[in-house]
């Protein structure tokens, strides 16, 4: 399925010392989102009903001042609507993996929907994998095995944990379909704005069929609002900002920092060790979606928007 929008054009990136340094401080705003997680004392899902429903009005009025004219007509809704139940799927799965597995293993399998499109966009455009694509799946599929069996010696938990997280980076593949369409009309802002108030009231009646706590107790607002200004506020707006300068080769490195970053926390916090397998497996991993990322000119795909 081709996009909208335009293929990269080499020439046309022209980045600064500021554009650098948003795109590595947007993966670090990020990666930071299942640390934010765990320490929020609601559960899982309703942290993601608060980092959606948080920023709004916010987002509202960065969506006004970015807005595109036209109206929204049928079309776009349904697309809009789509991607909102696709994303609030992909971040239900994504925070109750979070609070089973290792954060590295859910940085690295929450943005598989890098590989997961790459694969989609070859199967709609009819045609034979490259190099890189063959290279991308043969790594993603070596690491993830290697990760998964890791977490199986630890405990089924981890191993459900692991699924969950590969779970969402389906989902979000099919959150960022429909969005990419959305995004070439609307803009970028207007699209997150949309999205974030067609999932959070999904993730509102998921949290509450679950039976999970949706107030903030003991731990108080600090962690819900850290994870709706850092993923939605912080890690979405830097990245907008420096996204359309880099080409993809740059974009694919810097994604590379959230599970490093992660990997930290999660040992700094909760004493999370890599074994040097663990290490294998998330190189691997993580390869394959520098890989998918210099694999999208020949998708004809702009950039995906982030977590």
């Amino acid at each position: 399925m081709t996009s909208t929008t335009p293929a990269p054009d080499k020439n046309a990136f022209q980045p600064g010392a500021w554009h650098f340094a948003a795109l590595l401080g947007g993966n670090v705003a990020l990666a930071l989102g299942p640390w934010l997680v765990r320490l929020a004392d609601t559960g899982p899902v309703a942290a993601g009903f608060w980092r959606l429903a948080l920023p709004i009005p916010l987002l509202a009025l960065l969506a006004w001042r970015g807005r595109t004219a036209g109206p929204i007509d049928r079309r776009l809704a349904l697309l809009v609507m789509a991607a909102g139940a696709f994303f609030a799927l992909d971040l239900a799965s994504w925070h109750i993996g979070i609070e089973q597995t290792r954060l590295a293993n859910a940085t690295l399998f929450g943005n598989s929907g890098s590989v997961i499109l790459m694969l989609w966009g070859m199967i709609a455009l009819r045609r034979r994998p490259g190099g890189l694509e063959v290279l991308a799946v043969a790594a993603a599929l070596g690491g993830a095995a290697i990760l998964m069996g890791r977490s199986l010696e630890i405990s089924a938990v981890n191993l459900r944990g692991d699924l969950f997280c590969l779970l969402a980076g389906l989902f979000y593949a099919f959150y960022l379909l429909p969005a990419q369409h959305a995004r070439a009309s609307l803009g970028q802002w207007s699209v997150l704005l949309l999205v974030s108030m067609v999932a959070a009231p999904i993730m509102l009646g998921m949290a509450l069929g679950l039976g999970e706590p949706i107030w903030p107790g003991a731990a108080g607002w600090g962690p819900v609002a850290s994870l709706a200004i850092s993923s939605q506020l912080v890690g979405q707006g830097l990245l907008v900002f420096s996204l359309k300068h880099f080409p993809p080769l740059v974009i694919g490195v810097a994604l590379l920092t959230q599970p490093a970053v992660a990997a930290v926390v999660g040992w700094a916090t909760f004493g999370e060790l890599l074994a040097p397998s663990d290490i294998a497996g998330m190189a691997l991993v993580a390869g394959a979606l520098m890989l998918a990322k210099m694999a999208e000119p020949r998708l004809g795909r702009g950039a995906p928007l982030r977590r």
